[in-house]
């Protein structure tokens, strides 16, 4: 028997058998159910970590949860905008984000103002809140990126590895694709590399090695990595700016941002570590 026969069932990832159940008049999408099941899991995680920092649990559970409101919204308006011709006439498709249609830049930005807005407001600590929610910043993306799975969506460039991804052809939307039947799975790299993060994350925050408020800034840095190298695999983005698409250069100022403000907080460290300990 030869090494081609023992592996060929396993020499794909086979296109999901469905995309959600019925139950009774409810059509249950695995996409929204497997988001909401991160967004959940790292709202309680944010809440336990805050507290355990000596923060007020209730400050916690009002800014997570502006995060989820907000960042969900965000995410949709980041994917419309740039779409809005296909909305013009369909604009009750809009509202249908169980169809595939958030983009994650969009909701970072909101969740991030709306997390800073309410710490403040509530009188918690924003520098400890953005420690207390960075670890499920990446386990809810690690989670939710198998929605892309189901909804058979953000895949990359055709290949025949061992890993290659089926994907049926009523979903194989770039025209120079069509014949091709396995592709990268795009959304398995980013939910790993999430995972991995999730655990450098904890890791750090374990070794206490950062100033408080670092590790927010950290995340940035490593989440944008990641996204940059699957971006380049992508082939469902049609505009390109000097031979990158709009997440390319948007993970690349995430970078940016994280290496700065890293930097920024460095000559502070010594101050901030000594506060962090007493607690």
């Amino acid at each position: 028997m030869t090494l081609t026969v023992l592996i060929g069932p396993l020499a794909a990832i086979p296109a999901p058998p469905i995309g959600g159940i019925e139950l009774g008049p409810l059509d249950l999408r695995f996409y929204g159910v497997l988001i909401a099941f991160g967004a959940y899991l790292a709202l309680q995680w944010t809440v336990r970590r805050y507290e355990a920092m000596g923060g007020d649990a209730a400050v916690a559970e009002r800014a997570a949860l502006a995060a989820i409101l907000f960042g969900f919204l965000g995410a949709r308006i980041g994917y419309v905008i740039p779409r809005i011709d296909r909305f013009v006439d369909r604009p009750l498709e809009i509202l249908a984000i169980w169809q595939g249609g958030l983009a994650l830049f969009g909701g970072l930005t909101a969740g991030t103002l709306a997390v800073i807005l309410v710490t403040r407001l509530s009188g918690g600590d924003v520098a400890r809140m953005a420690d207390a929610v960075a670890p499920g910043l990446p386990l809810a993306q690690a989670i939710g990126r198998w929605g892309n799975y189901f909804n058979q969506e953000l895949y990359g460039r055709p290949t025949d590895l061992p890993w290659a991804l089926e994907v049926e052809p009523a979903f194989r939307r770039p025209a120079e694709v069509v014949d091709s039947a396995t592709f990268h799975p795009t959304f398995l790299y980013e939910s790993l590399w999430n995972a991995i993060l999730v655990l450098v994350l904890v890791r750090l925050d374990r070794r206490r090695v950062l100033p408080r408020g670092a590790l927010i800034l950290v995340y940035a840095v490593g989440y944008g990595i990641g996204r940059f190298l699957v971006e380049l695999l992508r082939i469902d983005t049609v505009e390109r700016y000097v031979g990158l698409s709009r997440n390319n250069w948007l993970a690349l100022l995430l970078v940016i941002i994280g290496i700065a403000g890293l930097l920024r907080m460095r000559g502070a460290a010594p101050e901030v570590t000594e506060e962090r300990t007493e607690h």
